[in-house]
């Protein structure tokens, strides 16, 4: 008996990590530039004190490599999982490839924007 229903859980979990390392990615991205936000302000109230934006822009950095991290990981697992099913349980006219590409796809570009961060 196939039960694709299996398969399409999988999916499903996939697409909620993806949804996740999203969402902290770009919470971390507003949190590095929070920092740069709070110096334009005092600048233009013309206080002395400036924030330093190191710390924000650590935590921001932190944050964006672990959403790219997580869609990567649950992109490697979903593979190893989708693998360990039985040939009964795929959908013969499901492309198995495309959601892992745009995981993997996203992941990196997480990466890029970490770097593009961090210089």
């Amino acid at each position: 008996m196939s039960d694709p229903r299996v398969f399409f859980a999988a999916e499903r979990t996939l697409l909620a990590w993806v949804r996740t390392g999203l969402t902290v990615m770009g919470f971390g991205f507003v949190v590095a530039r929070f920092g740069l936000f709070l110096n334009l302000l005092a600048a233009q109230s013309m206080r002395d004190s400036r924030v330093d934006p190191r710390v924000s822009d650590i935590v921001g950095i932190a944050l964006v490599v672990l959403g790219a991290l997580a869609i990567l990981f649950a992109a490697v697992q979903h593979r190893g999982f989708v693998r360990s099913l039985p040939a009964a349980d795929l959908p013969p006219s499901h492309n198995r490839t495309f959601p892992l590409l745009v995981a993997m796809a996203l992941g990196a570009l997480g990466l890029a924007l970490a770097i593009y961060l961090a210089v």
